[in-house]
């Protein structure tokens, strides 16, 4: 069995930080492509960011490229997304997804999810 399991959300005031992590098992998060997918309040999801396979790179959405770091550890079966210079509209339900078609917003095109975490960013 896949299980995804995020944490490390929370509130921050605009302009601070946090790490998100996904603990993964049943998965080898080497081996499949990684993705960020988040969903505010009254609005579709979107896709963040994306770590592909192997070392074939990372890929961002532009209105995070620049702040956002994805990273995994493969020892630890874990993937992670360093938020810096966090602003209001980052505001989300952050969650991890296992493969899938690269850079799609929904959900339910990856193969596995996890059940989120609450990102609030507010002064």
């Amino acid at each position: 069995e896949v299980q995804l399991v995020e944490s490390g959300g929370g509130m921050v005031q605009p302009g601070g930080s946090l790490r998100l992590s996904c603990a993964a098992s049943g998965i080898s998060i080497s081996a499949t492509d990684m993705s960020w997918v988040r969903q505010a309040p009254g609005k579709g999801p979107e896709w963040v960011s994306t770590i592909a396979r192997g070392d074939r790179g990372t890929f961002y959405k532009h209105t995070v490229r620049g702040r956002f770091t994805i990273s995994r550890d493969n020892a630890k079966n874990s993937l992670y997304l360093q938020m810096n210079s966090l602003k209001p509209e980052d505001t989300a339900q952050y969650f991890c997804a296992a493969g899938g078609p690269r850079g799609s917003d929904l959900l339910q095109e990856y193969d596995y999810w996890g059940q989120g975490t609450q990102v609030t960013v507010s002064s």
